[in-house]
């Protein structure tokens, strides 16, 4: 398979992601705010903010902690 074919599919595939998730809105809107979401979301999220701390030597924590408090509050459940 070339790139191009490659690069058809994956087309085709993202436009029928957005088809589902445009039919199934609610359903998505439910799971992102489920318990597992939540518990989910919130290991990627604090592994994301611990990384940004090391790699910023921690001058930025404040900042990355609400960052990190404002996605967490649109995903999952609390």
């Amino acid at each position: 398979m070339g790139i191009e074919e490659l690069g058809k599919k994956a087309s085709e595939a993202a436009g029928k992601v957005g088809e589902f998730a445009k039919e199934n809105a609610d359903k998505v809107s439910e799971a992102l705010k489920s318990e597992q979401a939540e518990s989910i979301s919130d290991k990627i999220l604090d592994g994301a903010a611990d990384l940004a701390n090391k790699i910023s030597g921690g001058s930025h924590a404040d900042k990355i902690q609400e960052v990190r408090d404002n996605i967490d509050g649109k995903l999952g459940n609390e």
